[in-house]
């Protein structure tokens, strides 16, 4: 029979997360997952981006707590998660775009985020040259945004764990839950507490959503430390990782070939610089979306003894040092760092 004080559902980096910030408390912790190993699910496919410039309190200020452990992570955990400050570039083409990005950066202001700031065109262009779109009107941009690594952050988050003591059993499948155990594909598992970090693949009312990505072959047309350049009327964004021009926008035609010829139609236009660059790769990855596209963090409603961490919405490797933190505060009775009474599975 297997037993632990404490067992997680999901091997991500959010579980990881959590493992690592419980174990550091002194509980025993086992983390179960269907994969054979690290990295076998969405973690694996996220392409490492890392903004606070969110439109409301909570998600700011969780960036906030998520950058302040960013920067200690190495330290912490021995491993480089890959943090560069390189910042995020919102455009916005018409005068609906540009009042969004300024109610924003108000929140963002009231929150502490001071760096975040509204600039003209001609200063969104100096930080990106390779911008040709000519309906820009204005942009948004904070210099401590930018990207990290979301393996390295999975690596460091549970190799720490398992120095520890923490226990990950690969192979496992989740069957059911129940009050004092879960059904898996190797028996029962007994706990006292337990936490559902499952991803997309979580349960109601959180849905996967499916997101492509492409990429073109190795190039240096554009630098590493260009920002997430991102157009705020409809998604489209490019960021340049390991020499190559990761293309995402978050729309999922039913045909593939669909989605990628709109991607190259409004790269061609908007960076002109990337017309004749090849497509190397494309690949999709899951989203786990929440009926309201944010997270969902807090004891559930059906079970006392079930935490769930779920629903990030896109958000997860970013907030995952943050979630992995205040979940671990929740489940040890501990005063949570930030509020995060809005993300509450009661509110569904």
């Amino acid at each position: 029979m297997l037993r632990a004080e404490i067992v997680i559902a999901g091997a991500g980096v959010v579980g990881a997360s959590i493992a690592h910030h419980l174990v550091q408390r002194g509980r025993d912790v086992l983390v179960i997952d269907r994969a054979p190993s690290f990295g076998g699910g969405s973690t694996a496919k996220a392409t490492g981006g890392f903004r606070a410039q969110f439109d409301n309190e909570t998600e700011i200020r969780m960036s906030l707590l998520a950058r302040e452990k960013l920067r200690a992570f190495a330290e912490e955990t021995g491993v480089d998660p890959g943090y560069r400050p390189y910042g995020y570039l919102f455009l916005a083409c018409s005068p609906d775009d540009l009042s969004l990005l300024q109610a924003a950066n108000a929140v963002q202001h009231a929150c502490g985020l001071q760096e975040a700031q509204i600039l003209s065109a001609g200063d969104a262009r100096t930080l990106n040259p390779a911008i040709g779109d000519d309906s820009i009107i204005a942009a948004s941009f904070c210099p401590t945004d930018g990207f990290l690594r979301p393996l390295e952050i999975l690596r460091g988050y549970a190799t720490a764990a398992q120095r520890n003591g923490v226990c990950f059993l690969f192979d496992t499948e989740l069957l059911a839950w129940h009050g004092t155990h879960i059904e898996t594909s190797r028996g029962p598992v007994y706990a006292d507490t337990f936490v559902n970090a499952l991803g997309a693949w979580c349960g109601a009312p959180v849905t996967p959503l499916r997101r492509n990505v492409a990429a073109t072959v190795a190039t240096d047309v554009l630098p590493e430390s260009m920002p997430m350049t991102i157009w705020a009327g409809d998604w489209y964004h490019l960021r340049v990782r390991d020499g190559r021009v990761l293309l995402l926008w978050p729309d999922d035609p039913p045909d593939d070939s669909v989605w990628l010829e709109e991607v190259l139609r409004k790269t061609h236009a908007r960076i002109p610089c990337l017309r004749d660059l090849p497509i190397a790769e494309q690949w999709s990855g899951l989203y786990e979306m929440s009926p309201d596209g944010r997270a969902i963090v807090g004891r559930s409603a059906r079970f006392e003894n079930l935490w769930l961490a779920n629903g990030s919405s896109g958000h997860g490797v970013m907030h995952a040092p943050a979630i992995g933190e205040l979940l671990a505060q929740m489940i040890c009775g501990e005063p949570t760092s930030i509020d995060i009474s809005p993300l509450s599975p009661s509110r569904f």
